[in-house]
């Protein structure tokens, strides 16, 4: 194989979990995600599977510093929450499990890959390798804009999700539109959704 080709996880790789098992599936998930602003300052997003069932939501923030947001399932059991971390020129945040504030209850952290980018790009790193300062391999890679209605997510060269964003002008500056995800077998996709809502985020000015 050439060096540098990039690849799709598939049916049989090893399980991705970073949430819970219970988010993994063995078998590819064709998601619907729909955000709404609610005022100036929240927003609401819900995560539908094809049949239209609700598999998650998350709500906080939409615009501001130190952000939060937080992700429950249908029956509104806190799933996990996520800090953005202070003002700095790479936008950064934490992900606990629940709403846990804990070190020892870390699952992640992102961080901007560029202070300065059209192109919104998160470094991700796992709990046991989350010191930036001490690792600059990160465990995921995610990527994407508005620039090019895409957004994708890697462990190491091979694609794990992606992400085609479905929106016209119109209702994107009234807050309303719909992104259409896939997530590749045995990947968490609570934790796809996490990204996608940090990518948003940067993503978001209207």
């Amino acid at each position: 194989m050439p060096k540098n080709k990039k690849t799709e996880w598939q049916v049989g790789d090893p399980a991705i979990s970073i949430v819970s098992d219970q988010f993994c599936n063995p078998y590819t998930m064709d998601l619907m995600v729909k955000r709404k602003v609610q005022n100036l300052s929240k927003d609401h997003y819900q995560v539908f599977d094809p049949s239209g069932n609700l598999l998650l939501q998350i709500d906080g923030q939409a615009f501001g510093f130190n952000r939060k947001r937080v992700m429950r399932d249908p029956a509104g059991f806190t799933v996990l929450t996520m800090r953005q971390k202070g003002i700095t020129l790479k936008n950064k945040w934490e992900v606990h499990g629940g709403e846990s504030k804990e070190k020892e209850d870390l699952l992640f952290t992102a961080q901007q890959s560029l202070a300065m980018s059209l192109k919104t790009s998160l470094d991700v790193f796992l709990a046991e390798n989350n010191n930036v300062k001490k690792s600059n391999t990160c465990d995921f890679h995610a990527s994407g804009g508005y620039s090019n209605i895409s957004f994708k997510v890697f462990k190491s060269d091979a694609l794990i999700a992606g992400v085609t964003h479905k929106f016209t002008w119109g209702s994107f500056c009234k807050g309303k539109y719909n992104f259409r995800v896939r997530v590749n077998p045995e990947v968490d996709y609570a934790f796809i959704i996490a990204l996608l809502v940090m990518v948003d985020d940067n993503e978001n000015w209207c």
